[in-house]
């Protein structure tokens, strides 16, 4: 018995393991949003189903290294193929919840009986004190491995489904080369072989057929015929076309359609700017796909645009899928546009100067990763950054449909020290949708509306200040870095309508 393949066995078997937890936790906020609720539940139900594997284990009595193997293909096979039965479950079936929390189950008990089997069946080779230690570092080392390159390489590169069938064979592959290192005390070791191949050829299979298999889940998610489809570190990313345009989805949130983007892009840019007192260095973050910055670049006096996006693969896009690039006017190839690639708020807290307008066009606030860009901390950040005649707008959800959610923006911003204008617009996508406009006190309107737009003149923007009864003020806590009421106001609300 090879025991420092046994060793490297349980670095393989701990990134399986890890790598299943973080599939399921990752396509449950996909597919469910609020990530922070979903990898904790994950987290916690995985590691309280490795103590009932843990458990079990002792009444594992006679045949352990059989035992051990067949768990191994059992690990392979449910953790295989978690993600495209959860896409599966989701797409075609109302048992989601049921199947997410059974596959967690069920990966999280069969891990949990590894490791004791293992350190059973090698108690006989190596000193208890020895075997112990080298089997956690190995464990945790494997864990290590996981964390890394799950966000980093496997989901970039391979997408979820792939990933999670990737690391099925892994595992199928660890219980076949495990039959020759257990093979002395293995009683059939043929039958577990047999087995391990017939399982690694359908977990193969199923690797050919991945894009095949995601491009099948995403066409029963989407209305409209998926024409792109990508990841990036960040984000999944689905551009759909139909018979009324194309549209951009994020984590399967919408962008934007093309049909009617502009009732979004024009309230979103021109009160702000029709209002600055200059307009020579103007600031977007986010606003990747560069529709915000076709509406900048309408004022001729723009000197410089800085575009500031965390995700590559968006302004990519932007730039080098046609009709996108064709809709924003080819905006970030304009010579007076600057692209930087990074998060927002290390931009504001590290750079250096002043910029007259700045249009904040970041999605909406449902996970907590996005709702530190809605906090007093980031609003300062932006404060500092702003001229003393200059004006900036935040894209703020919904005012009906999340209407506390607006209002907590709103007060979040008064709370950061700025003067504030509440405004909405009716955007057939979306619905209405709320901004808020801030300066640094109030100030007047400084120029005209640019020709040639499609949604706004004098009289519409004037009226976009006008709230109705039920999308009026309401009372609503600051969004600080440390509470985040914000997101737990947007989840609650937006619950009711989805």
């Amino acid at each position: 018995m090879n025991k420092t393949l046994l060793f490297v066995t349980v670095l393989v078997i701990a990134t399986c393991g890890l790598i299943y937890e973080l599939i399921v936790g990752a396509l449950a906020s996909y597919l469910l949003g609020d990530s922070i609720t979903q990898f904790s539940t994950v987290i916690g139900g995985y590691l309280f189903a490795m103590g009932i594997g843990s458990y079990l284990s002792r009444f594992i009595d006679k045949g352990l290294a059989q035992r051990f193997v067949e768990v191994e293909l059992g690990v392979a096979l449910v953790g295989g193929l978690c993600a495209p039965m959860l896409f599966l479950t989701f797409t075609l079936t109302d048992v989601f919840h049921i199947a997410l929390y059974g596959s967690v189950l069920a990966i999280g008990t069969l891990v949990g009986l590894e490791i004791p089997l293992l350190l059973r069946i090698l108690k006989d080779q190596v000193q208890f004190k020895d075997l112990v230690s080298q089997v956690l570092t190995f464990d945790y080392l494997g864990a290590l491995a996981a964390s890394v390159t799950f966000p980093l390489l496997f989901v970039p590169k391979l997408g979820l489904v792939r990933t999670s069938l990737l690391f099925g064979l892994l595992n199928a592959l660890v219980g076949l080369w495990s039959t020759w290192l257990l093979g002395p005390v293995l009683s059939n070791p043929t039958r577990l072989r047999v087995k391990a191949v017939g399982l690694s050829l359908f977990l193969i299979a199923g690797l050919v057929l991945g894009d095949r298999l995601t491009t099948f889940y995403e066409d029963q998610l989407y209305a409209d015929e998926v024409v792109h489809a990508s990841n990036s570190p960040y984000q999944r990313i689905i551009v759909t076309r139909g018979k009324r345009g194309f549209s951009l989805f994020l984590n399967g949130n919408l962008q934007f359609a093309s049909i009617d983007e502009y009732r979004y892009h024009e309230p979103l840019v021109h009160p702000a700017l029709v209002r600055a007192g200059a307009l020579d260095r103007v600031l977007i973050l986010g606003g990747g796909d560069g529709l915000a910055a076709r509406e900048v670049l309408r004022y001729p006096e723009v000197k410089s645009v800085t575009l500031v996006d965390l995700d590559p693969a968006i302004t990519g896009l932007a730039t080098g899928y046609g009709e996108l690039a064709a809709l924003n006017g080819h905006s970030l190839s304009h010579p007076k546009m600057r692209v930087i690639n990074t998060d927002a708020m290390k931009f504001l807290a590290e750079g250096e100067g002043l910029f007259d307008a700045v249009i904040v066009d970041f999605p909406d606030p449902n996970n907590f990763s996005l709702g530190k860009l809605y906090t007093t901390g980031f609003y300062k950040l932006l404060k500092r950054r702003l001229a003393p005649d200059g004006v900036a707008v935040i894209q703020s959800t919904s005012p009906l449909f999340a209407r506390r959610s607006f209002w907590c923006v709103n007060e979040t911003l008064k709370a950061a020290g700025f003067w504030t204008e509440p405004y909405h617009a009716l955007v057939p996508s979306f619905g209405e949708w709320g901004y808020v406009l801030v300066s640094h006190e109030a100030v007047p309107r400084r120029r005209a509306l640019p020709q040639g737009l499609s949604f706004l003149d004098d009289t519409t923007l004037e009226s976009l200040t006008r709230f109705s009864p039920d999308m009026g003020p309401l009372p609503a806590e600051v969004n600080r870095l440390n509470n985040q009421v914000l997101v737990h106001y947007y989840e609650e609300e937006w619950s009711r309508w989805n």
